[in-house]
């Protein structure tokens, strides 16, 4: 089995347009979540006022420069924030342009609904305006395939490339499909992580129904938190065989080192600490890190009541006593949930938090819950001797992801 190598990381979210934007503003408290009014509309009813976090508008001409030609305008929203960080993560590993990027990488990205801004622009022209014609391009725009097929164009990869979805598990459930590739060796590199830009009016209107969405902010694991914050952007990592890696020189930022994954088969929004915990179970074991003290717990932390305490419950299972001292994070706090790409976004900023020996604090905390009773990041960022990242993900449906990464 290959070991697999970390060599690149590209990041985009309301925290700013890459790893470097978005590591400093959580190691250093500040947040991007902001209070939004949904407009109205002449087709659907606007005056919603909820706090989000949204990527702010320019990365666009930013991205077509890398690029060296225009191709941000023809994309739906998600599809841009993968093609953004995926640039960043390539640039990074030295492989842009590498004859290795051809039949021997994958790009695998994770999107748990895809290009609702060009659907639900398609839904007003047709029921709204009674117009019998939609843009030619909103099939292609709206596929969940979109931001893969972008990123294999804009490089030239021609090796396996596709999309999975599992609502919040998304971009974690795409990175162990790359780890496992690389691992059998059916590639050399891969291109994994994912992205969401679910900001639209009809798709907050949703989420509001379900009573999910905090009216205030995201507060994880606080006593007083009431829900979760909406959030757009993506990460992408660069996996590599190990060998491959070391062959041509390349600066290794960390190993992945265990996956697991679990369904809960239990309610399709409330979440299970026994799935949970065999998750975590079979991804620790994998790495064999059971024991181990030194790990850095970033937490799915969603902010709801269910979703803290249930977590808080699954890391006791797993690791008993010694759960309360591995210092967690939460970094939602900060940039919100991503739903498709918050996975893979909280591993680049856990990855940097190995990497500086940094620990960033959740952000909006007000009170102890005694229902989650762990070792909290609080205040400000603390010094870490951690050299391991647990990076967790449950998603609605009860699908549940692990990740155990290593610091090189």
């Amino acid at each position: 089995m290959n070991r697999i190598a970390v060599t690149g990381l590209g990041a985009i979210s309301a925290l700013g347009a890459s790893v470097e934007a978005n590591w400093q503003a959580v190691r250093d408290g500040r947040g991007g979540i902001e209070r939004t009014i949904m407009g109205d509309s002449p087709y659907g009813p606007g005056g919603l006022e909820l706090p989000m976090a949204r990527v702010a508008p320019g990365y666009e001409a930013a991205l077509d420069a890398g690029l060296g030609k225009p191709a941000a305008g023809g994309l739906d929203p998600f599809a841009r924030m993968a093609l953004a960080p995926a640039l960043e993560a390539l640039e990074q590993s030295g492989l842009r342009g590498n004859p290795t990027l051809t039949e021997r990488t994958a790009v695998i990205l994770g999107h748990g609904l895809g290009g609702l801004a060009t659907l639900e622009a398609g839904y007003e022209r047709f029921f709204g305006m009674k117009s019998p014609k939609l843009h030619p391009s909103t099939v292609p725009r709206v596929m969940l395939s979109a931001g893969v097929s972008a990123v294999a164009m804009a490089f030239e990869i021609r090796g396996p490339v596709f999309a999975v979805s599992s609502a919040c598990a998304s971009s974690s459930h795409a990175i162990a499909q790359g780890a496992a590739m690389i691992a059998l060796g059916q590639v050399d590199c891969a291109l994994v992580g994912g992205s969401e830009a679910i900001s639209t009016a009809g798709c907050v209107r949703a989420w509001d129904a379900i009573r999910a969405m905090s009216p205030t902010t995201c507060r994880p694991f606080s006593a007083d938190r009431d829900g979760m914050v909406l959030g757009e952007g993506g990460a992408v990592l660069m996996l590599e065989a190990m060998d491959h890696a070391e062959a041509r020189g390349a600066t290794i930022l960390g190993e992945l080192i265990g996956w697991g994954m679990s369904s809960d088969a239990f309610h399709i929004t409330q979440p299970s600490p026994e799935g949970q915990a065999r998750a975590m179970r079979q991804a620790a074991t994998q790495a064999g890190v059971l024991e181990r003290d030194d790990i850095l717990v970033s937490a799915h932390g969603t902010g709801t009541p269910l979703n803290d305490a249930a977590e808080t419950q699954s890391l006791v299972e797993v690791f008993g006593e010694r759960a309360r001292t591995l210092p967690v994070i939460a970094t939602k706090s900060a940039h919100g949930h991503l739903i498709g790409g918050s996975a893979a976004l909280q591993a680049v900023i856990g990855l940097r938090a190995l990497a500086e020996g940094l620990a960033p604090p959740i952000q909006n905390f007000n009170q102890r819950d005694p229902a989650c009773d762990l070792n909290l990041v609080l205040g400000e960022a603390q010094p870490i001797a951690s050299r391991l990242l647990l990076q967790n993900a449950f998603a609605f449906g009860g699908l549940n992801v692990a990740l155990v990464f290593a610091a090189v």
